[in-house]
């Protein structure tokens, strides 16, 4: 597919970062978000505007969405002004993490009225969303996948995971599980440290030249919790509801996850103290909170 015209629902902080990119990219670009401070800079830039998910997918031949739930994300795919009652898009491409039931809802919808559905949710934060280096894991029909594998790349390098709707998904939550999981217990060992007399600056140094070196000590640390700015970039519900959809499906699927629920549980401390807004490096205070020292 060469130069379709995009649409793009869902402006928030990933969502408007992806569509710039796209803009920047020379597409022609029909936006919509419920919150006008989101829509009005991408109008400036030279996007169209629409007022609902519907009117996108009239004036659009491929949508893309970056939505926060799997309600709003049923509600903008297949709700009454939804993508799938628009009359010229035949493609919906949800960068959102909903988990695998939703997206097979979703996927098995626009299948029954001829057009397709593909998960494709992302990994890489705000950063990578605005320098176009996003993980992009992506299931549904391959040959739809190589249509827009171009429009992809420009916000990322994509992975094709698989035909079936809901693989991207299940791959993407096993993700953030361990993400969250690194971030959590990390916490518990530098705030360890820290109560022991141990410079947290140090402690990371060192475990990132050693065994237990991850993503957190790696980079959330020096970024956002030594420091003290708490703005990774990550909201801290956000965590938790990819964390207990990834919980819910192993359950569903029978797979244990007695570490993965005792994440979603620091994670639900972690929003219920600071709220669901906060960064999602504050499950540090928590720590730090019960422990009675400061990092």
């Amino acid at each position: 597919m060469t130069q379709p015209v995009l649409g793009f629902v869902g402006l928030g902080q990933m969502g408007s970062r992806m569509a710039l990119r796209l803009l920047e990219a020379g597409y022609s670009l029909v936006v919509c978000d419920r919150v006008e401070a989101s829509v009005a800079p991408l109008v400036a830039a030279g996007a169209r505007r629409a007022e609902t998910p519907r009117e996108v997918a009239d004036l659009a031949d491929v949508v893309l969405g970056s939505l926060p739930t799997p309600d709003v994300v049923r509600q903008v795919a297949l709700g009454a002004d939804g993508v799938l009652q628009g009359q010229r898009a035949r493609r919906f491409i949800d960068l959102s993490t909903t988990g695998p039931r939703i997206a097979q809802q979703v996927g098995a919808a626009f299948a029954e009225a001829g057009r397709v559905a593909l998960d494709a949710p992302v990994s890489g934060g705000i950063t990578g969303a605005a320098a176009g280096r996003l993980a992009i894991m992506v299931s549904g029909p391959r040959d739809t996948f190589a249509e827009i594998e171009p429009v992809l790349a420009v916000l990322g390098k994509p992975f094709f995971c698989g035909e079936k709707a809901g693989q991207a998904q299940v791959l993407k939550l096993a993700n953030n599980l361990l993400a969250a999981a690194a971030l959590a217990i990390s916490s518990e060992a530098i705030v360890m440290g820290v109560k022991a007399g141990l410079d947290p600056s140090l402690m990371c140094e060192v475990i990132n030249a050693s065994s237990g070196r991850n993503s957190a000590t790696q980079d959330k640390f020096p970024r956002a919790i030594i420091p003290r700015s708490f703005d990774f970039g990550f909201a801290t519900g956000l965590s938790h509801k990819d964390v207990r959809l990834c919980v819910d499906e192993a359950e569903a699927m029978g797979v244990p996850m007695v570490v993965g629920s005792a994440v979603r549980q620091m994670l639900a401390v972690t929003s219920a103290t600071y709220g669901a807004d906060s960064d999602f490096t504050s499950i540090a205070k928590v720590v730090e909170q019960w422990a009675g020292v400061e990092i």
